[in-house]
This record gives structure tokens, sequence and C-alpha cells, in this order.
């Protein structure tokens, strides 16, 4: 019985990654309804960032967040306004195409650079560190920092939205750009600070995903496949359902690998499969 209280645990542990790695494409989507093939792809490129400024200055690499966070910022942003803008209207089918040829793109770049070699960031052994519930639950210090990062996050995305002016101007260009615009809103402007910040938010989960494990360039289709995921089972829209679907997400996946080694990531998702047919809008649907 104790075995599947550790691995109850262990799976919302693992969910509180999957929420971070979907939180900013929850909130790319919420905005301006976009979904980021690249989503990723970037995940993996801010890794590789991360692991470039903890090997070339000495940092740690939470240290490294204080380059990588502003860096990833200014590059959505760039990249919203001097690209994505231009693809954003009625069909929803430019933005796939152009994103998924940024991911292509950026898959490339990193194998020309970096090699296909796995690689990691250290923490010194933090990572590793661990505590015990009894004899036979032990719970990890790093996974543990991981879920709390996860939830301070999204209470903050959630207090921006529905208290701050910021906030406003991203639910307000959601729910009719034209409108915004004949109140000297700049729209455009307005979609490259949610992209900049949604990159903000992946580069902490980028860091984090390169302590918990190894990572190559081609990893993004995964990294975006959970993110994906955990967003749907969630529900569209809303943050905290998107923080609850990565743990259910994590749950299923450790369910599955503690009943067969092979059944770990299939049952993550047949669980997503499983809300897709009885909660088509996910657990918690949010219209904003």
């Amino acid at each position: 019985m104790l075995g599947w209280v550790d691995t109850i645990i262990q799976g919302i542990l693992l969910g509180g990654l999957y929420a971070l790695f979907a939180m900013g494409l929850s909130l790319i989507f919420g905005v301006m309804r976009l979904v980021n093939i690249a989503h990723g792809d970037l995940i993996v490129l801010a890794a590789y960032l991360a692991l470039v400024t903890a090997d070339s200055t000495g940092l740690s690499p939470l240290a490294a967040l204080a380059v990588c966070v502003p860096a990833m910022f200014m590059l959505g942003y760039v990249l919203q306004r001097g690209l994505l803008n231009f693809t954003l209207g009625t069909d929803i089918l430019p933005p796939l195409l152009v994103t998924f040829g940024l991911s292509i793109i950026i898959q490339n770049a990193l194998l020309e650079t970096f090699s296909a070699d796995p690689r990691s960031l250290k923490l010194g052994g933090f990572e590793t560190g661990s505590f015990h519930l009894g004899a036979d639950i032990a719970v990890g210090y790093f996974p543990l920092l991981v879920l709390a990062v996860a939830i301070v996050l999204t209470a903050l995305l959630e207090l921006a939205f529905g208290r701050t002016a910021l906030g406003r101007a991203f639910r307000a260009t959601s729910d009719d750009p034209e409108a915004v615009q004949l109140m000297g809103v700049n729209d455009r402007h307005v979609y490259a600070l949610a992209t900049g910040i949604a990159l903000a938010i992946v580069a902490v989960a980028a860091v984090f995903y390169g302590i918990r494990t190894t990572f190559a360039p081609t990893d993004g289709p995964d990294r975006l496949l959970f993110a994906f995921e955990a967003v749907i089972i969630g529900g569209l829209g809303s943050f905290w359902g998107t923080l609850v679907g990565g743990i259910v997400l994590g749950m299923a996946q450790a369910i599955g690998f503690r009943i067969d080694p092979g059944w770990g990531v299939l049952a993550g998702h047949l669980a997503f499969l499983a809300v897709l047919l009885f909660k088509p809008g996910g657990l918690f649907p949010k219209t904003r």
C-alpha cells in the first residue's frame, strides 16, 4: 500500500514539471488562440542557453535563470513582433505552418551547434537529495522545489490576469482585438508581451527539465506533446486547470510505470484520451 502512496506522490511531483512545460503554451493560446508547434523546441533551446551560461560563467543552473529568463523574454517579444504577428488572422493554418518551420530550424541549429549527444545541468547533488516519510516513501528536494515553483507561477499568472492592467489588456485583446484597437491599445504589442512572458516561463521550465534529466536537440516534440496534453486535460484558458492537468498527466505516467515500465508514457496518453472522450473541454474549462 505504501508503495502506491509513494507512486502517487512521485506522480504529483512530476506533474509540477509538466505544468511548467504547459504554462507558456496555455498563456499564448489564451491570449491569441495561437498553437505554438515550436513550444517544445523552445524549451530545449532554453535548456541549452542555460547550459552555455552555466559553463561559460561558472554559475549554477538556477543562477543562470537570471540570464535565461530575460533572454527568452526578449526572444519571445521579438519573435512575436517580427514574425508571428504577421500570421495571425481568422485562418489558424499560417501560424501552425510557421511555428512548425521554426521547430525544424531550432532542432537543426541545435544539432549543428551541440551535436546529438545528450546533455544535462548539474546542481551539486541537490537534485538527488530527498527526505523520507516513513521507511518506504522518499520525497526529493528538487522535485518538491519544481512543484512549489509551478504553484507560485500559476498563482502569479492568475493574479496578473485578474488584478493588473496588463492582465485586463490580455483579456480584452483576446475577447475583441478590434475593439481594443479603437480604445488605443496596440494589440500587436500586447501579443508580443504575452509571448515574451510565456517564453520567460519556458526558461524556468527548461532549467528544471535540464536538471531533472538529460536533453538533446530532438527532444522538443515530446515536450510539446506533454505540454499540450496537460493544457487539454486541465481545460483551455485556465492556469489552475493547467497545473491540475500536469499533475493528472504525471500521476497517470507514474501509475503506468509502476504497473509496467513500458506502460508509463502510454498511461499518460490514455488519461489524455479519456478526458477528451468524457470532458472534451477539459477538467476546468474557462472562457476569458
